[in-house]
């Protein structure tokens, strides 16, 4: 197995007080990433907001950033990442933003510092596309959501 793999990490200057970037524990399988607002920002039931971490980053070829929601977040609060996982390209090099989707019933206030989403590295399988006149055929065919667990599917998923 080889070591990590190397992120490197711009402080922009509005997020230059904040802690730097690190894994909580030893076997964390995301960072925390951190609110660089300079006031806080109330998100009321059912909006979103664009919510700065301060940094920018450079992450290592053949991989992405996953940005997912901290689960004690959307337990107590209802606050998601909008488009999770939200995706950070290996070649962007702006600062890394969070979208944040209150899905909860009252205002929640983003406060500078706060933790407020998770970055998990990952490696990314480029696909190569091929134009063909039909595709193989399955069992499930084109039967779509929630077809797997209804008869006339060979494998059915036990809930």
């Amino acid at each position: 197995m080889t070591g990590p793999a190397t992120i490197e990490v711009l402080r922009l200057p509005h997020g230059a007080d904040l802690p730097f970037p690190a894994y909580a524990t030893e076997g964390a399988a995301g960072m925390d990433l951190l609110a660089a607002v300079a006031a806080p920002v109330v998100i009321g039931a059912g909006e979103r907001a664009l919510i700065p971490t301060g940094i920018a980053v450079a992450l290592p070829a053949g991989h992405e950033w996953q940005i997912r929601p901290r689960s004690g977040l959307a337990l107590r609060h209802g606050i998601l990442v909008a488009n999770a996982p939200g995706t950070i390209d290996e070649d962007y090099r702006g600062e890394i933003q969070v979208i944040l989707l209150n899905a909860g019933a009252d205002s929640f206030t983003v406060e500078r510092g706060m933790r407020i989403a998770q970055a998990v590295l990952a490696p990314v399988l480029r696909g190569r596309f091929v134009e063909v006149a039909e595709l193989t055929g399955t069992v499930r065919g084109e039967r779509g959501f929630g077809s797997t667990g209804r008869s006339g599917c060979a494998q059915t998923r036990q809930e």
